[in-house]
């Protein structure tokens, strides 16, 4: 299909121009007038209503009804495995260049419907304006980069020429791929897991988060609309307990991709591993499963470069990402003044609807987890100094306030244990080397950052913070496609990399072919 431009990530809209403004604000009043419609399973081009639904809210109103889903049960996933198996000998020999020709047109849809989707975040999972934009405009590059990962691979491979033979080695789809995203990237995480499998010959069975089914139902229309035939996914609604174990058990699962909770991600391999009467194979597991982040700042550093690094990493998208920065570790020399310059800006952000543009943080995702959340900021206030926040917001939504807790010891459940929302352990450290050994004293191992002016100090990092993801003198979120490959060691996952150049080898299997020649 020709030579594709060079990757390039997709660029953000700048929401401080008024024409851009305009335009979000015209498709946030777009999105709002579908607001309660009614989603159906589709399995094998059918439409099915079981009756048995579940309404997603929006997080900022929950008067409000974004969409309303019905529940595949555990018949309906077994038969939408079923059918992917059926249709997997026909999607695996469709060639490379079309399945990468479809999706290059998949992400000409959604950048042409981006402000769409953005506002769908926004609703749906209370991305403020900025979130919702890098969410969507990492799904498209997720999109441009596989295309030409999976170009790449279905060419010739470099394997050694034996005297009198002609030696190949081909790359071959696995199978039938169970795909589980998150609430948290609803679009990014999820087309990821989802295009990475279809681009490379598997078939999908699609099961989104219950918190955000509709944009899930929305990125179906843009699979279709780009051609991907009806029987190639499935998009199956409903809840986990009904359906997950079916579909990871299933002996026609050849494979399971899943980014989420560390005991569900551990359940999902243990289940996995056990074979099934008729399997045939070792299922795959491609499992990412959160992290507890440290940001360790040196004693000269830049502390208010340190400081906004930590804020916009503890509190973007109310501190629910798996990358978040949950631990804030700081060398005693500069402890106090940190914390008073991090305490005064935690305290000014603004917490709000997130459809207001005038809010830097919105609600956190459910009222479960706002209430898991309030309770470990309950623990923090007994293992520390509270210097930020500390309470619910009042609002129509799941609200909480940007949340500190100072002088918090390596034994602390805040310091250990992975909160999944807006609340930062600072932890005093005795020099650099302590700093290191603090932030490596947990069992995730997903990303870190050092704020630091002292090369041998950053070099020492580089050999010793173990983590996927390693930033100096920025954030520790925002990992970029292509630039910043995605995936964590220990508890954090499987060892991964979305967005690398080795992460669609974990869709295929590979094949030797010798010729005997002469």
């Amino acid at each position: 299909m020709g030579n594709l431009p060079e990757f390039r990530n997709e660029p953000y809209a700048d929401f401080s121009q008024p024409a851009n403004r305009q335009a979000m604000e015209a498709a946030l009043e777009s999105v709002r007038a579908r607001f309660g419609r009614e989603y159906r399973l589709r399995i094998g081009g059918e439409f099915l209503a079981t009756g048995d639904t579940l309404n997603s809210l929006n997080p900022s109103n929950t008067k409000q009804v974004v969409g309303v889903h019905h529940k595949a049960n555990a018949a309906l996933a077994t038969r939408a495995v079923e059918n992917a198996s059926e249709y997997f000998s026909r999607w695996s020999r469709t060639p490379a260049e079309e399945r990468v020709r479809l999706l290059l047109d998949a992400a000409r849809i959604l950048r042409r419907r981006k402000l769409e989707f953005d506002a769908w975040l926004v609703y749906e999972a209370g991305k403020t304006w900025p979130e919702a934009e890098a969410d969507v405009s990492e799904a498209i590059d997720f999109c441009e980069y596989y295309a030409r990962e999976m170009l790449r691979l279905a060419g010739p491979q470099k394997v050694v020429q034996l005297p009198g033979e002609h030696d190949e080695l081909v790359y071959l789809p696995l199978g039938v791929g169970v795909v589980i995203p998150p609430w948290n990237f609803p679009l990014a995480i999820l087309v990821g897991m989802t295009v990475a499998a279809l681009v490379t010959g598997n078939t999908v069975v699609l099961k989104p988060s219950s918190e955000t089914p509709t944009i899930a139902a929305q990125f179906a229309e843009v699979l279709l609309e780009a051609g991907f035939p009806e029987a190639s996914f499935t998009l199956l609604t409903g809840s986990g307990a009904a359906v997950g174990d079916v579909l990871v058990q299933h002996p026609k699962t050849r494979f399971i991709c899943f980014t989420g909770s560390r005991d569900v991600g551990l359940r999902i391999n243990e289940l996995a591993a056990k074979p099934q009467k008729g399997q045939v194979w070792i299922k795959r597991v491609i499992v990412e499963m959160g992290g507890k982040d440290a940001i360790i700042v040196d004693a000269d550093s830049d502390l208010e470069k340190a400081v906004d690094g930590v804020l916009a990493s503890a509190f973007g998208y109310q501190g629910q990402k798996c990358s978040a920065c949950s631990r804030a570790i700081v060398d005693a020399k500069v402890y106090d003044p940190f914390v008073e310059k991090l305490a005064q800006k935690a305290q000014a952000l603004q917490v709000g609807p997130s459809d207001d543009p005038r809010f830097y943080m919105g609600p956190v995702i459910s009222e479960g987890a706002r209430k898991t959340i309030l309770q470990y900021i309950e623990t923090g206030k007994k293992e520390g100094r509270l210097v930020a926040g500390g309470s619910a917001v009042p609002g129509d939504g799941y609200f909480i306030a940007p949340t500190v807790i100072a002088d918090i010891e390596p034994a602390a459940r805040i310091f250990q244990e992975e909160i999944f929302g807006p609340v930062l352990a600072v932890s005093k450290a005795r020099n650099f080397e302590h700093a290191l050994e603090l932030a490596n004293d947990s069992e995730y191992g997903l990303t870190g950052a050092v704020f630091s002016n002292n090369p041998e100090h950053l070099r020492q990092a580089q050999e010793q913070f173990h983590v996927g993801n390693l930033y100096f003198n920025r954030k520790c979120t925002g990992a970029m496609v292509g630039a910043h490959p995605f995936g964590g060691f220990n508890m954090s996952g499987t060892d991964s990399k979305a967005g690398g150049p080795d992460y669609l080898l974990l869709f295929l299997q590979a094949k030797s072919i010798a010729r005997k020649v002469g």
